[in-house]
Protein backbone atom coordinates (compact mmCIF):
# COMPACT_ATOMS: atom_id res chain seq x y z
CA UNK A 1 0.00 0.00 0.00
CA UNK A 2 1.01 3.56 -0.74
CA UNK A 3 2.54 5.11 2.47
CA UNK A 4 1.68 8.24 1.50
CA UNK A 5 -2.10 7.39 1.59
CA UNK A 6 -2.55 4.99 4.41
CA UNK A 7 -2.38 6.97 8.01
CA UNK A 8 0.52 6.70 9.70
CA UNK A 9 -0.37 5.05 12.91
CA UNK A 10 0.74 6.06 16.35
CA UNK A 11 3.76 3.98 17.88
CA UNK A 12 3.00 1.09 20.54
CA UNK A 13 3.43 3.21 24.02
CA UNK A 14 6.46 1.74 25.57
CA UNK A 15 6.39 -1.69 27.83
CA UNK A 16 5.71 -0.43 31.40
CA UNK A 17 8.72 -0.39 33.11
CA UNK A 18 9.28 -2.29 36.76
CA UNK A 19 10.98 0.52 38.23
CA UNK A 20 9.12 0.18 41.75
CA UNK A 21 8.51 4.23 41.50
CA UNK A 22 6.82 3.55 38.19
CA UNK A 23 4.38 0.46 38.78
CA UNK A 24 1.82 1.10 41.34
CA UNK A 25 0.99 -2.98 41.21
CA UNK A 26 4.76 -3.81 41.67
CA UNK A 27 5.29 -0.47 43.88
CA UNK A 28 2.62 -1.62 46.99
CA UNK A 29 3.78 -5.21 46.16
CA UNK A 30 7.56 -4.54 46.90
CA UNK A 31 6.66 -2.06 50.01
CA UNK A 32 4.36 -5.25 51.40
CA UNK A 33 7.41 -7.65 51.33
CA UNK A 34 10.08 -5.37 52.14
CA UNK A 35 8.32 -4.87 55.14
CA UNK A 36 7.02 -8.39 55.55
CA UNK A 37 11.15 -9.27 55.05
CA UNK A 38 12.49 -6.91 57.73
CA UNK A 39 10.08 -8.91 60.22
CA UNK A 40 10.85 -12.42 59.24
CA UNK A 41 14.81 -11.67 59.06
CA UNK A 42 14.33 -10.58 62.69
CA UNK A 43 12.41 -13.43 63.66
CA UNK A 44 14.87 -15.67 62.22
CA UNK A 45 17.90 -14.34 63.69
CA UNK A 46 16.37 -14.29 67.15
CA UNK A 47 13.86 -16.93 67.65
CA UNK A 48 16.30 -19.94 68.41
CA UNK A 49 18.22 -18.10 70.79
CA UNK A 50 14.54 -16.62 72.75
CA UNK A 51 12.89 -20.22 72.31
CA UNK A 52 15.72 -21.70 74.26
CA UNK A 53 17.24 -18.99 76.60
CA UNK A 54 14.30 -17.13 77.46
CA UNK A 55 11.14 -19.51 76.94
CA UNK A 56 13.41 -22.37 78.63
CA UNK A 57 12.89 -25.22 76.19
CA UNK A 58 15.74 -27.25 75.30
CA UNK A 59 17.09 -27.58 71.48
CA UNK A 60 15.57 -31.05 70.98
CA UNK A 61 12.42 -29.58 72.51
CA UNK A 62 12.68 -26.82 69.77
CA UNK A 63 13.31 -29.03 67.25
CA UNK A 64 10.53 -31.27 67.93
CA UNK A 65 8.30 -28.48 68.00
CA UNK A 66 9.63 -27.07 64.14
CA UNK A 67 9.57 -30.50 62.74
CA UNK A 68 5.32 -31.23 63.87
CA UNK A 69 5.00 -27.41 62.52
CA UNK A 70 6.29 -28.07 59.57
CA UNK A 71 4.31 -31.26 58.84
CA UNK A 72 1.55 -29.21 59.82
CA UNK A 73 1.47 -26.57 57.56
CA UNK A 74 1.87 -29.53 54.60
CA UNK A 75 -2.20 -28.62 54.03
CA UNK A 76 -2.43 -25.25 54.35
CA UNK A 77 -1.29 -23.67 51.22
CA UNK A 78 -4.30 -25.29 49.19
CA UNK A 79 -7.50 -24.27 51.12
CA UNK A 80 -5.95 -20.67 51.44
CA UNK A 81 -5.26 -20.63 47.54
CA UNK A 82 -9.20 -22.25 47.16
CA UNK A 83 -10.36 -19.13 49.15
CA UNK A 84 -8.41 -16.56 46.94
CA UNK A 85 -10.33 -18.18 44.07
CA UNK A 86 -13.62 -17.68 45.80
CA UNK A 87 -13.09 -14.59 47.25
CA UNK A 88 -10.35 -12.34 46.95
CA UNK A 89 -6.64 -12.96 47.59
CA UNK A 90 -6.42 -9.12 49.58
CA UNK A 91 -8.83 -10.40 52.05
CA UNK A 92 -7.59 -13.56 52.61
CA UNK A 93 -3.90 -12.22 53.31
CA UNK A 94 -5.65 -9.42 55.52
CA UNK A 95 -6.59 -12.36 57.64
CA UNK A 96 -3.64 -14.48 57.25
CA UNK A 97 -1.35 -11.37 58.38
CA UNK A 98 -3.75 -11.26 61.68
CA UNK A 99 -3.15 -14.55 62.80
CA UNK A 100 0.69 -14.33 61.90
CA UNK A 101 0.96 -11.23 63.83
CA UNK A 102 -1.02 -12.59 66.89
CA UNK A 103 0.60 -16.25 66.90
CA UNK A 104 4.00 -14.53 66.79
CA UNK A 105 3.65 -11.62 69.38
CA UNK A 106 2.48 -15.08 71.58
CA UNK A 107 5.61 -15.96 71.56
CA UNK A 108 6.26 -13.70 74.02
CA UNK A 109 4.71 -14.90 76.62
CA UNK A 110 4.83 -18.74 75.85
CA UNK A 111 5.30 -20.44 78.74
CA UNK A 112 3.88 -23.44 78.20
CA UNK A 113 4.88 -26.14 76.14
CA UNK A 114 1.90 -26.92 74.32
CA UNK A 115 1.06 -23.48 73.62
CA UNK A 116 4.90 -23.00 72.33
CA UNK A 117 3.34 -26.12 70.05
CA UNK A 118 -0.07 -25.00 68.90
CA UNK A 119 1.77 -20.93 68.18
CA UNK A 120 4.52 -22.57 65.74
CA UNK A 121 2.07 -24.75 63.82
CA UNK A 122 0.07 -21.81 63.62
CA UNK A 123 2.59 -19.26 62.63
CA UNK A 124 4.21 -21.75 60.21
CA UNK A 125 0.79 -23.12 58.38
CA UNK A 126 0.28 -19.09 58.08
CA UNK A 127 3.48 -18.94 56.40
CA UNK A 128 2.87 -21.48 53.72
CA UNK A 129 -0.99 -20.62 53.09
CA UNK A 130 0.56 -16.90 53.44
CA UNK A 131 2.85 -17.46 50.40
CA UNK A 132 -0.03 -19.32 48.26
CA UNK A 133 -2.30 -16.15 48.73
CA UNK A 134 0.56 -14.35 47.89
CA UNK A 135 0.93 -16.12 44.34
CA UNK A 136 -2.58 -15.86 44.09
CA UNK A 137 -2.32 -11.83 44.14
CA UNK A 138 0.50 -11.66 41.93
CA UNK A 139 -1.73 -13.67 39.30
CA UNK A 140 -4.39 -11.55 39.79
CA UNK A 141 -2.48 -7.65 39.37
CA UNK A 142 0.42 -8.76 37.55
CA UNK A 143 0.42 -9.07 33.62
CA UNK A 144 1.44 -12.32 32.18
CA UNK A 145 3.86 -10.76 30.04
CA UNK A 146 6.09 -9.08 32.93
CA UNK A 147 5.14 -11.19 35.85
CA UNK A 148 8.37 -13.49 35.83
CA UNK A 149 10.59 -10.07 35.86
CA UNK A 150 7.98 -8.39 38.63
CA UNK A 151 8.48 -11.35 40.54
CA UNK A 152 12.16 -11.51 40.23
CA UNK A 153 12.76 -7.40 40.84
CA UNK A 154 9.92 -8.35 43.99
CA UNK A 155 12.32 -11.39 45.22
CA UNK A 156 15.60 -9.16 45.26
CA UNK A 157 13.51 -6.56 47.30
CA UNK A 158 12.45 -9.35 49.34
CA UNK A 159 16.37 -10.62 50.16
CA UNK A 160 17.10 -7.27 51.02
CA UNK A 161 14.64 -6.93 53.64
CA UNK A 162 15.68 -10.09 55.20
CA UNK A 163 19.00 -8.85 55.42
CA UNK A 164 18.65 -5.68 56.71
CA UNK A 165 16.52 -7.84 59.53
CA UNK A 166 19.18 -10.33 60.31
CA UNK A 167 21.57 -7.00 60.68
CA UNK A 168 18.53 -5.70 63.26
CA UNK A 169 18.52 -8.95 64.78
CA UNK A 170 22.15 -9.18 65.33
CA UNK A 171 22.05 -5.75 67.13
CA UNK A 172 19.46 -7.74 69.72
CA UNK A 173 21.70 -10.10 70.07
CA UNK A 174 24.41 -7.89 71.23
CA UNK A 175 22.21 -7.03 73.87
CA UNK A 176 21.53 -10.47 74.64
CA UNK A 177 18.75 -9.74 77.53
CA UNK A 178 15.13 -11.13 77.94
CA UNK A 179 13.95 -7.69 77.00
CA UNK A 180 15.64 -7.23 74.04
CA UNK A 181 14.60 -10.37 72.62
CA UNK A 182 10.89 -10.10 73.71
CA UNK A 183 10.50 -6.51 71.83
CA UNK A 184 12.48 -7.89 69.16
CA UNK A 185 9.82 -10.72 68.66
CA UNK A 186 7.06 -8.01 69.53
CA UNK A 187 8.49 -5.99 66.63
CA UNK A 188 8.70 -9.05 64.32
CA UNK A 189 4.77 -9.29 64.63
CA UNK A 190 4.27 -5.54 64.47
CA UNK A 191 5.64 -5.96 60.97
CA UNK A 192 2.81 -7.88 59.76
CA UNK A 193 0.30 -5.58 60.92
CA UNK A 194 2.27 -2.09 59.09
CA UNK A 195 2.63 -4.57 55.97
CA UNK A 196 -1.66 -4.63 56.23
CA UNK A 197 -0.96 -0.69 55.04
CA UNK A 198 0.93 -1.44 51.60
CA UNK A 199 -1.44 -4.19 50.85
CA UNK A 200 -4.25 -2.02 51.08
CA UNK A 201 -3.02 0.23 48.69
CA UNK A 202 -2.31 -2.51 46.04
CA UNK A 203 -4.70 -1.52 43.05
CA UNK A 204 -7.54 -4.34 42.50
CA UNK A 205 -7.15 -6.47 39.21
CA UNK A 206 -8.80 -5.22 36.60
CA UNK A 207 -9.03 -7.51 33.88
CA UNK A 208 -8.78 -6.56 30.06
CA UNK A 209 -11.82 -6.96 28.23
CA UNK A 210 -11.76 -7.57 24.03
CA UNK A 211 -12.09 -4.65 22.21
CA UNK A 212 -15.55 -4.31 21.58
CA UNK A 213 -17.16 -1.97 18.63
CA UNK A 214 -20.47 -0.45 19.73
CA UNK A 215 -23.43 -2.66 19.28
CA UNK A 216 -21.51 -5.77 20.32
CA UNK A 217 -20.48 -5.33 23.97
CA UNK A 218 -22.95 -8.15 25.08
CA UNK A 219 -22.27 -10.41 22.35
CA UNK A 220 -18.44 -10.05 23.01
CA UNK A 221 -19.20 -10.27 26.67
CA UNK A 222 -20.87 -13.30 26.43
CA UNK A 223 -18.30 -14.64 23.96
CA UNK A 224 -15.75 -14.30 26.88
CA UNK A 225 -18.40 -15.62 29.56
CA UNK A 226 -18.81 -19.00 27.81
CA UNK A 227 -15.05 -19.49 26.60
CA UNK A 228 -13.98 -18.80 30.39
CA UNK A 229 -17.28 -21.56 31.42
CA UNK A 230 -15.80 -23.89 28.85
CA UNK A 231 -12.36 -23.72 30.42
CA UNK A 232 -13.48 -24.58 34.08
CA UNK A 233 -15.89 -27.44 32.63
CA UNK A 234 -13.37 -29.07 30.57
CA UNK A 235 -10.15 -28.08 32.93
CA UNK A 236 -9.77 -31.48 35.02
CA UNK A 237 -9.74 -31.07 39.14
CA UNK A 238 -6.80 -29.65 39.94
CA UNK A 239 -5.76 -32.59 42.08
CA UNK A 240 -6.45 -34.95 39.47
CA UNK A 241 -4.27 -32.59 36.84
CA UNK A 242 -1.22 -34.94 36.74
CA UNK A 243 1.25 -33.14 34.17
CA UNK A 244 0.55 -30.63 36.77
CA UNK A 245 1.23 -32.08 39.83
CA UNK A 246 4.19 -33.80 38.13
CA UNK A 247 5.60 -30.72 37.18
CA UNK A 248 5.18 -29.21 41.50
CA UNK A 249 6.81 -32.04 42.32
CA UNK A 250 10.22 -31.95 40.55
CA UNK A 251 9.84 -28.32 41.24
CA UNK A 252 9.79 -29.50 45.07
CA UNK A 253 12.71 -31.70 44.51
CA UNK A 254 14.98 -28.96 43.01
CA UNK A 255 13.60 -26.69 45.90
CA UNK A 256 15.34 -28.83 48.31
CA UNK A 257 18.13 -26.77 47.91
CA UNK A 258 17.53 -24.44 50.31
CA UNK A 259 17.68 -26.76 53.13
CA UNK A 260 20.94 -27.56 51.63
CA UNK A 261 22.30 -24.07 51.84
CA UNK A 262 20.30 -23.26 55.05
CA UNK A 263 20.77 -27.04 56.97
CA UNK A 264 23.55 -29.28 55.52
CA UNK A 265 26.04 -26.91 54.05
CA UNK A 266 26.53 -25.66 57.66
CA UNK A 267 26.31 -28.73 59.28
CA UNK A 268 28.52 -30.37 56.60
CA UNK A 269 31.15 -27.43 57.62
CA UNK A 270 31.29 -27.22 61.09
CA UNK A 271 31.42 -31.66 61.16
CA UNK A 272 33.30 -32.53 57.91
CA UNK A 273 35.75 -29.96 56.65
CA UNK A 274 38.06 -27.29 58.67
CA UNK A 275 36.80 -24.12 56.94
CA UNK A 276 36.57 -21.81 59.98
CA UNK A 277 33.25 -22.20 61.74
CA UNK A 278 32.54 -18.11 61.04
CA UNK A 279 32.26 -19.20 57.45
CA UNK A 280 28.64 -20.13 57.86
CA UNK A 281 26.94 -16.90 58.53
CA UNK A 282 29.27 -15.68 55.84
CA UNK A 283 28.04 -18.31 53.31
CA UNK A 284 24.46 -17.04 53.69
CA UNK A 285 25.60 -13.56 53.25
CA UNK A 286 26.82 -13.82 49.92
CA UNK A 287 23.80 -16.10 49.04
CA UNK A 288 22.14 -13.25 50.19
CA UNK A 289 23.74 -10.48 47.84
CA UNK A 290 23.92 -12.49 44.89
CA UNK A 291 20.31 -12.86 44.78
CA UNK A 292 19.81 -9.40 45.17
CA UNK A 293 22.50 -8.43 42.22
CA UNK A 294 21.15 -11.23 40.09
CA UNK A 295 17.73 -12.18 40.16
CA UNK A 296 16.26 -9.68 37.90
CA UNK A 297 18.88 -10.53 35.84
CA UNK A 298 18.63 -14.20 35.61
CA UNK A 299 14.42 -13.97 34.67
CA UNK A 300 15.32 -11.76 31.33
CA UNK A 301 14.77 -14.09 28.26
CA UNK A 302 12.20 -15.79 30.22
CA UNK A 303 8.75 -15.20 28.28
CA UNK A 304 6.85 -18.85 28.06
CA UNK A 305 6.95 -22.13 29.40
CA UNK A 306 9.75 -23.55 26.82
CA UNK A 307 11.83 -20.73 28.18
CA UNK A 308 10.86 -21.41 31.89
CA UNK A 309 11.36 -24.71 31.31
CA UNK A 310 14.83 -24.67 29.88
CA UNK A 311 15.84 -21.99 32.62
CA UNK A 312 14.99 -24.57 35.42
CA UNK A 313 17.09 -27.42 33.97
CA UNK A 314 19.93 -24.78 33.94
CA UNK A 315 19.47 -24.10 37.53
CA UNK A 316 18.93 -27.30 38.54
CA UNK A 317 22.07 -28.62 37.29
CA UNK A 318 23.94 -25.39 38.82
CA UNK A 319 22.55 -26.94 42.06
CA UNK A 320 23.62 -30.68 40.99
CA UNK A 321 27.05 -29.45 40.63
CA UNK A 322 27.16 -27.10 43.73
CA UNK A 323 26.20 -30.66 45.52
CA UNK A 324 29.49 -32.55 44.43
CA UNK A 325 31.50 -29.35 45.25
CA UNK A 326 30.54 -29.01 48.25
CA UNK A 327 31.84 -32.73 48.93
CA UNK A 328 34.90 -31.83 47.34
CA UNK A 329 35.42 -29.32 50.97
CA UNK A 330 35.91 -32.06 53.15
CA UNK A 331 39.74 -33.48 54.08
CA UNK A 332 41.31 -30.31 52.64
CA UNK A 333 43.36 -27.40 54.35
CA UNK A 334 41.32 -24.63 55.87
CA UNK A 335 41.83 -21.88 53.42
CA UNK A 336 40.63 -24.60 50.26
CA UNK A 337 37.77 -25.86 52.35
CA UNK A 338 36.69 -21.68 53.00
CA UNK A 339 37.84 -21.16 48.81
CA UNK A 340 35.78 -24.40 47.56
CA UNK A 341 32.65 -23.85 49.92
CA UNK A 342 32.17 -19.94 48.71
CA UNK A 343 32.67 -21.01 45.00
CA UNK A 344 29.78 -23.84 46.16
CA UNK A 345 27.88 -21.25 47.18
CA UNK A 346 28.04 -19.33 44.39
CA UNK A 347 26.92 -22.12 42.09
CA UNK A 348 24.53 -23.12 43.98
CA UNK A 349 23.44 -19.54 44.00
CA UNK A 350 23.11 -19.10 40.32
CA UNK A 351 21.08 -22.50 40.34
CA UNK A 352 18.92 -21.21 42.83
CA UNK A 353 17.82 -17.63 41.14
CA UNK A 354 17.57 -19.64 37.82
CA UNK A 355 15.60 -22.62 38.54
CA UNK A 356 12.96 -19.92 40.40
CA UNK A 357 13.16 -17.70 38.02
CA UNK A 358 11.65 -20.99 35.63
CA UNK A 359 9.43 -21.86 38.19
CA UNK A 360 7.63 -18.68 38.78
CA UNK A 361 6.21 -19.12 35.11
CA UNK A 362 5.93 -22.45 34.84
CA UNK A 363 3.43 -22.01 37.84
CA UNK A 364 1.29 -19.57 35.94
CA UNK A 365 1.14 -20.70 32.67
CA UNK A 366 0.42 -24.19 33.10
CA UNK A 367 -2.32 -23.21 35.15
CA UNK A 368 -5.62 -22.06 34.13
CA UNK A 369 -6.74 -18.72 34.65
CA UNK A 370 -10.10 -19.03 36.49
CA UNK A 371 -8.16 -21.07 38.97
CA UNK A 372 -5.11 -19.62 39.62
CA UNK A 373 -5.05 -19.38 43.53
CA UNK A 374 -6.05 -23.34 43.85
CA UNK A 375 -2.75 -24.17 41.54
CA UNK A 376 -0.52 -21.84 43.06
CA UNK A 377 -1.53 -23.79 46.42
CA UNK A 378 -1.02 -27.03 44.98
CA UNK A 379 2.30 -25.21 43.52
CA UNK A 380 3.36 -24.60 47.45
CA UNK A 381 1.95 -27.68 48.94
CA UNK A 382 4.98 -28.87 47.30
CA UNK A 383 7.39 -26.72 48.44
CA UNK A 384 5.96 -27.15 52.58
CA UNK A 385 6.87 -30.79 51.47
CA UNK A 386 10.06 -30.19 50.88
CA UNK A 387 10.72 -27.75 53.33
CA UNK A 388 9.56 -30.05 55.86
CA UNK A 389 11.20 -33.71 55.28
CA UNK A 390 14.29 -31.58 54.06
CA UNK A 391 16.02 -31.45 56.68
CA UNK A 392 15.04 -34.77 58.08
CA UNK A 393 15.96 -36.69 54.54
CA UNK A 394 19.18 -34.69 53.98
CA UNK A 395 20.46 -35.05 57.99
CA UNK A 396 19.72 -38.81 58.32
CA UNK A 397 20.52 -39.85 54.28
CA UNK A 398 23.18 -37.53 53.09
CA UNK A 399 25.33 -36.37 55.58
CA UNK A 400 26.16 -39.53 57.10
CA UNK A 401 26.92 -41.14 53.82
CA UNK A 402 29.78 -38.35 52.85
CA UNK A 403 30.96 -38.21 49.24
CA UNK A 404 28.64 -40.41 48.16
CA UNK A 405 25.72 -39.21 50.12
CA UNK A 406 26.23 -35.90 48.01
CA UNK A 407 26.21 -37.54 44.83
CA UNK A 408 23.11 -39.14 45.66
CA UNK A 409 21.43 -35.77 45.73
CA UNK A 410 23.09 -34.22 42.92
CA UNK A 411 22.16 -37.23 41.04
CA UNK A 412 18.42 -36.75 42.21
CA UNK A 413 18.84 -32.86 41.58
CA UNK A 414 19.86 -33.37 37.92
CA UNK A 415 17.19 -36.01 37.00
CA UNK A 416 14.86 -33.44 38.04
CA UNK A 417 16.06 -30.66 36.27
CA UNK A 418 16.41 -33.07 32.79
CA UNK A 419 13.17 -34.61 33.47
CA UNK A 420 11.21 -31.07 33.49
CA UNK A 421 10.87 -29.72 29.87
CA UNK A 422 9.44 -32.61 28.87
CA UNK A 423 6.59 -32.93 31.87
CA UNK A 424 6.24 -29.21 31.33
CA UNK A 425 5.64 -29.83 27.39
CA UNK A 426 3.28 -32.62 28.78
CA UNK A 427 1.45 -30.26 30.87
CA UNK A 428 0.81 -26.93 28.25
CA UNK A 429 -0.23 -29.70 26.18
CA UNK A 430 -2.84 -30.50 28.71
CA UNK A 431 -3.68 -27.22 29.49
CA UNK A 432 -4.02 -26.35 25.29
CA UNK A 433 -6.45 -29.19 24.95
CA UNK A 434 -8.72 -27.71 27.83
CA UNK A 435 -9.28 -24.67 26.36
Amino acid sequence: MNSRTTPVPKPAPPAPSLRLGSDPAVRGLAALLLVNAVGNGLFLTVSTLWFTRGLGYSVEQVGLVLTVAGLCAIPAALPAGRACDRWNAKKVLVLLHLLQAAAIALYAVAGSFFLFLVLACLATAGNRANAAARGALYAHVLPPDRRTRALALLRAVNNVGIGAGAALGSAVLAFDTHTAYRGAICLSAAAFLLALIPLHLIPAPHPQAPAQTPGTAGTAASRQDTSASRAERHSPHPLRDVPYLAVTALNAVVNTLYVVLEVALPLWLLTRTSAPQAMVGWLLVVNTALVIALQVRAARGITGTVQAARAFRRGGLFVAAACIAIACAAGRTPGTAAVILVGAVVVLTLGEVTSQAGSWTLSYDLAPEHAQGTYQGIYQTGISVSQALGPGLLTALVLPNGTAGWSTLAALFATAALTLPATARWAAQRRREAR
